[in-house]
């Protein structure tokens, strides 16, 4: 009908081939190797006869209009390129046609589909569907789509959960349909002429089905169950509605062309007629029956694909005829009273421009994307949904009313079709092994890093000043802590520090105030003051280590550690030596006597201390203490610290210190059996043992700890092993002057050293 439609128009059209009227015949390609030659033959030669002659003065058509594949064109494109015989195909467009260049007198007016995988992929992506089936014919037009289309799922992330080259019965393979709910179907008419349509109910229910035109107006006309098809999606060419074609189809009848059997069988199949036994006439019909009247499963009366091209085809063969009627004032051709013939191979320079100046036949396709409806049963609508060009920019291209699309009918919503479900924010997606890209497990990100979106492939670490909240889906900035005297932890050791400063201060009050009695007298009493003074500023030191680090704090607090303590450390050291030089001065000879009297033991305290000094001299020569920051021992913290600088002199000012403090447990060790009366050896060496196990026991955990912890500890081990000089030696004296002050006069001493004498050994 729109091939008739096309010729009448022009014929009515006072502006295209005036004074001409085109005529046209028809020939029956039977898909038969040697019926497609027998009609060759008969549109060359006009007869079942001899080829390269013809009797007949009838007129020759001068073009052929053909709906041919490749495989047609193998067995007739052949024979009518002998004679240049012009052939304008108004099917799918093969790109095969042209390539090799074995028929430059085909002419191909449909539109190139070469956009219709990136059109189909792009729904996909529309709907989250990443997990499809591919269901292709066999043929050059099917593998050509499978490799286009395949390119464009890899670049979008769409997996095939199968591909399966239709070459033997569809429904064979339609089963494996089941695996997913989407199924992209490619159909080439031209390509598969066998395929079994006795598709069995289970199998293709509850599916969404993906199609081109081809397969769909093929299927038009197949009894198919309620639904198996229902909620289909087509992709059919983009084209113009032509104007009175409808007009056209509703006029049409078998009477008013009466050489249409074909016409004649649809009337009387569809409009109750019967034939007339004398000369096989329509009779008895439906009275003004119109195509108009049958329903759309019936007969739709939009134009489909096929037949919009075929219209196309038409008008391109008549522009041609008229443009080489136009500028040949002679050429060879006979005229008679019916027709005017001259040779077909002189139409192919107009047909080229013709073709050459047709947009549609240099452009990809734009497609209006189809709903196909068949509920209730036989209602075989198509709906059209929206839109896609690949003409447009990329977020135009598809266009879509997802209001009027009709699923399945299981389906009350988007059906989804994954191979695995979307990674959360927080999860990465970890690839199964042997199983493609869609196929994977969702893997917590690790510790400190993020993914803040669905389906990430790897997770982003986070800087070093920020931190992975719980959810790991989010950066958060740390908050900058250090040991504040706010806290609990500052706060307890700053008042501890604070009370036994307090303490110690006492302790050298109550001294001074008893500074002539024997107890304070006994032992130097210049190296006690000397002593407790360095324990307070030991106590007070402690402080330097609690608040907000600074360039100067981070310097004072331990180059003041190292001098109080090794001033603390050499004074007890020259208390021990001057108890043990204290018992030896009755022995015979005067050299130690001297020695004690000249207040050697006291320039241990100068010569010790200045070797620390040195040592904290070169400490702050070459690296000294700076603020650096912690940005790992506490989640969520940045912690502001004093870095050491130089570790090595660091650990030489420690091990200067221990080695002091190991000689001063030494000595006072070899004088512990000195007699009761005047025996500060036991207390010294209690005090140093108590002052050894605190840093022995220091060094491993402050290597095992970080940030606050670390400081905090240090300050304990300062507090501890100071608190431990403290108490082991003075709180002895403390109790004789506060609670036996009998025993602090030299008759109490006399007494004790009496009593200590009549004692067994």
């Amino acid at each position: 009908l729109a091939f008739i439609f096309a010729i009448e128009e022009i014929n009515r059209n006072p502006h295209l081939l005036p004074n001409i009227s085109l005529g046209y015949e028809f020939h029956n390609f039977l898909h038969c190797h040697w019926r497609m030659l027998e009609s060759s033959l008969v549109l060359l030669t006009r007869q079942n006869g001899i080829p390269n002659y013809t009797c007949q003065g009838k007129s020759k058509a001068v073009a052929v209009l053909t709906e041919s594949s490749w495989a047609t064109s193998a067995q007739i494109g052949a024979l009518l390129e002998l004679y240049r015989f012009p052939q304008v195909t108004f099917g799918s467009y093969d790109p095969m046609l042209k390539e090799n260049g074995q028929f430059p007198s085909l002419y191909q007016v449909s539109q190139k589909d070469t956009s219709l995988a990136l059109g189909m992929v792009s729904l996909m992506l529309h709907f989250n569907w990443t997990w499809v089936g591919l269901v292709i014919t066999e043929g050059h037009k099917g593998r050509r789509f499978l490799s286009d289309v395949q390119a464009e799922m890899g670049r979008n992330r769409v997996c095939a959960a199968f591909v399966k080259m239709l070459s033997t019965p569809l429904a064979s393979y339609i089963g494996e349909a089941s695996l997913v709910n989407v199924v992209i179907i490619y159909y080439d008419i031209d390509g598969l002429n066998d395929v079994n349509y006795a598709i069995e109910p289970y199998i293709a229910t509850w599916r969404v089905w993906i199609t081109n035109s081809q397969w769909h107006a093929d299927m038009a006309g197949k009894n198919f169950i309620l639904d198996s098809f229902h909620g289909t999606l087509i992709f059919s060419n983009h084209h113009e509605e032509i104007s009175g074609f409808k007009s056209f189809v509703q006029a049409v009848n078998p009477f008013k062309y009466p050489e249409d059997t074909y016409l004649t069988t649809y009337w009387f199949n569809n409009f109750h007629c019967s034939f007339s036994d004398s000369d096989c006439t329509l009779k008895s019909c439906t009275p003004n029956a119109s195509l108009a009247w049958l329903p759309v499963n019936r007969f739709d009366l939009a134009m489909k694909d096929a037949s919009y091209n075929m219209y196309n085809a038409v008008y391109a063969v008549a522009h041609a005829l008229h443009e080489m009627l136009s500028q040949q004032a002679e050429m060879p051709r006979v005229r008679n009273r019916e027709a005017m013939v001259f040779p077909p191979w002189q139409l192919h320079p107009f047909l080229k421009n013709i073709q050459f100046k047709n947009p549609r036949g240099k452009l990809d396709a734009e497609y209006d994307i189809l709903n196909f409806w068949n509920f209730p049963e036989g209602l075989r609508l198509k709906v059209k949904l929206g839109t896609f060009s690949s003409h447009v920019p990329l977020v135009q291209q598809l266009s879509l009313s997802e209001d009027m699309l009709e699923w399945a009918m299981a389906a009350t919503q988007t059906p989804h079709s994954i191979c695995s479900e979307s990674c959360n924010s927080g999860f990465r997606k970890t690839p199964q092994e042997g199983k493609a890209a869609c196929c994977f497990d969702c893997t917590p990100c690790p510790e400190n890093e993020i993914a803040n979106d669905t389906d990430m492939e790897e997770c982003v670490k986070c800087p070093a000043d920020q931190y992975a909240n719980i959810k790991q889906n989010l950066c958060l900035q740390k908050s900058v802590t250090f040991l504040a005297f706010e806290d609990t932890l500052g706060m307890t050791l700053a008042g501890t520090a604070l009370s036994l400063t307090l303490l110690t201060v006492i302790v050298l009050g109550l001294f001074v105030k008893h500074r002539d009695t024997p107890v304070v007298k006994a032992n130097n009493r210049a190296l006690s003051y000397i002593l407790l003074i360095s324990l307070t500023f030991c106590f007070l030191c402690s402080l330097l280590f609690i608040g907000r680090p600074n360039m100067a704090s981070c310097i004072l607090r331990q180059t003041t550690f190292g001098v109080v303590f090794t001033v603390a450390v050499s004074t007890v050291l020259a208390k021990t030596i001057t108890v043990v030089l204290a018992f030896k001065i009755t022995a015979p000879g005067r050299r130690m006597r001297q020695s004690l009297i000249s207040g050697a033991p006291n320039s241990i305290i100068p010569i010790c201390s200045l070797i620390q000094f040195t040592l904290c001299g070169v400490w702050m020569g070459t690296k000294p203490p700076f603020i650096d920051t912690d940005m790992h021992s506490e989640h969520g913290h940045i912690i502001i610290v004093c870095n050491k600088g130089s570790l090595t002199v660091f650990y030489c000012v420690l091990g200067y210190l221990g080695s002091l403090a190991l000689v001063s447990f030494t000595v006072a060790f070899m004088a512990r059996n000195l007699p009761d009366t005047f025996n500060e050896a036991k207390f010294l060496t209690f005090s140093m043992v108590v002052f050894c196990s605190v840093w022995l026991t220091f060094l491993p955990v402050y290597h095992s700890t970080n940030g606050k912890v670390m400081v905090a500890m240090e300050v304990f081990c300062i507090l501890a092993s100071s608190a431990g000089l403290l108490g082991c030696i003075f709180a002895p004296k403390c109790y004789i002057i506060l609670l036996r002050p009998e025993r602090n006069s030299l008759d109490g001493f006399r007494d004790k050293t009496h009593s200590g004498r009549n004692k067994p050994s």
